[in-house]
């Protein structure tokens, strides 16, 4: 499931794990050099090329989860 591996890797690069599907990236103390990081990640392990502008507009687990399950893409 998307949402599975997207929580991870927010936990990961966030150094955190209590995070739930329905926090918010930057109340989570989140920050553009983060983003860089879940971005790369995003590539490197869902193999799907997200936007900076979409991680803003998406700043929830389940949110820019739904927005990568839209491109097709599929955990792996």
């Amino acid at each position: 499931m998307i949402a599975d591996s997207v929580r991870a890797i927010w936990c990961r690069e966030l150094q955190r794990d209590d995070i739930s599907v329905d926090d918010d990236f930057f109340a989570l103390g989140g920050q553009s050099v983060i983003m860089v990081g879940i971005q790369g990640a995003f590539m490197e392990e869902l193999g799907v090329e997200v936007p900076m502008d979409q991680l803003f507009l998406n700043s929830t687990v389940a949110s820019i989860s739904a927005y990568i399950e839209s491109l097709g893409a599929v955990a792996r």
